[in-house]
């Protein structure tokens, strides 16, 4: 008995160290949900002989999820087969929530695709300094003269300097340091502005801070180079070659509306499209026939990053190898949004992840102005977070939450 239980430790932590040899069909890619959608799979017996599942296992992960969140929903893919999805509260395929920072990895990704096809623009790549007259002329007079320094591969690791949002810390190879908030333009005439004069708390690459500006920054580079809007670039280069229904950006806030596709986050996209979007980047940005991201670009999102030594994330992904998220492998590669939702990627698994997690507020259809065409849930309207969780800021567990989804649904794995 002692020798079972030895070898299915062995296992298990061959399991989140060793990439598999996965059983994975390696050129299915879904086709549009309007014209079938993916390849899905009900069945426990299925589920776990063909998506190496355990759909019990799953259903948990679910239930731990409905109690870190008011709306939301988990949607697991696995070999390519959809062998989850089920939704609470407002949470639905349909829906459109705000998905706030998980945008900042369509911003990197957008980058990546960027750098590639204007090149001759760019062919310093990453290691640009953007801040110069022919990057952001708009930026000068420089608020600060530290910026003449910033790279553009710093800016999509937040390693610029740029002071972080509210009370973030800065964090120096692993170590916090404690920064006092600084006031921020909210107008949205002030996009640009409130990003291009963040304050620098230090000099570029000497320390890591999660400030949104710096995306904001990446993301007025490439608005200058390709001559579009990130939203309109993202349509061109992943959306529609991928097959996405309605999608957006939660651009209408407080009777007014944003000139510009914010770089720092508020994408808005459906629940199965979301998972394209990982899947993607799990066959290392080739879409069918395809390679609509550079396969390098995607590797550096998964890997730790020369710039930044400071802290697990990379090109606006955070990274597991350091295996600070124990109970997943060290591959895996994830990003995260206010309200507990996130993204996930896991290449030795053969396994991507949305978990959607949303407030009322990062629900309502006047964010994006798309139309809603399913029946609102309104049984959590009054959901409050219990009190054992006091001690967290916003909905339960945080990224903490989020870490630990990514534990449950890799301990669901079963082959």
């Amino acid at each position: 008995m002692i020798d079972g239980i030895l070898q299915r430790a062995a296992s298990s932590a061959l399991l989140l160290c060793l990439p598999l040899v996965v059983a994975g069909d390696h050129d299915y890619f879904p086709p549009p949900d309007s014209a079938g959608g993916w390849r899905a799979l009900t069945d426990a017996a299925k589920v776990r002989k063909l998506g190496g599942m355990d759909l019990g296992r799953l259903a948990q992960a679910f239930e731990f999820e409905k109690e870190t969140s008011q709306h939301g929903g988990l949607v697991v893919v696995r070999h390519g087969y959809l062998v989850y999805e089920k939704y609470f509260g407002k949470g639905n395929r349909e829906a459109h929530p705000d998905m706030a920072s998980i945008g900042k990895a369509f911003t990197s990704i957008s980058c990546g695709i960027m750098l590639q096809e204007e090149r001759d623009q760019i062919p310093e790549g990453l290691e640009t300094k953007v801040f110069t007259e022919r990057y952001l002329p708009e930026a000068f007079p420089l608020s600060d003269p530290l910026k003449a320094d910033i790279k553009l591969g710093q800016l999509l690791t937040m390693t610029s300097g740029m002071h972080g949002d509210g009370g973030n810390p800065g964090m120096v190879r692993g170590e916090d340091r404690p920064l006092e908030p600084v006031p921020r333009p909210a107008a949205p005439e002030d996009q640009d502005t409130s990003a291009l004069r963040t304050a620098m708390w230090t000099k570029p690459g000497e320390g890591y801070s999660y400030a949104s500006g710096s995306p904001h920054v990446a993301s007025i580079v490439l608005r200058r180079l390709t001559g579009m809007e990130m939203q309109q670039y993202i349509d061109e280069k992943l959306a529609k070659p991928m097959g996405f229904g309605p999608w957006g950006y939660a651009l209408h806030r407080n009777g007014s509306t944003l000139p510009h596709t914010p770089g720092g986050g508020g994408i808005a996209l459906r629940a199965t499209d979301a998972l394209r979007f990982t899947y993607l980047l799990l066959h290392k940005g080739r879409w069918a026939n395809r390679q609509l991201v550079p396969a390098e670009y995607v590797a550096m999102c998964g890997s730790p990053s020369p710039y930044n030594p400071h802290a697990p994330m990379s090109l606006m992904f955070e990274t597991n190898a350091d295996g600070h998220v124990f109970g997943a492998p060290r591959d895996a590669f994830f990003k995260s949004g206010a309200g507990g939702s996130a993204i996930y990627v896991v290449p030795s698994l053969d396994l991507v992840i949305y978990k959607m997690s949303s407030s009322d507020a990062q629900l309502d259809p006047q964010l994006t102005g798309l139309p809603v065409t399913y029946q609102m849930d309104h049984s959590r309207d009054n959901w409050k977070a219990g009190p054992h969780d006091q001690f967290h800021d916003g909905p339960v567990g945080g990224d903490d939450g989020v870490r630990r989804l990514l534990e449950m649904v890799v301990s669901s794995v079963t082959q």
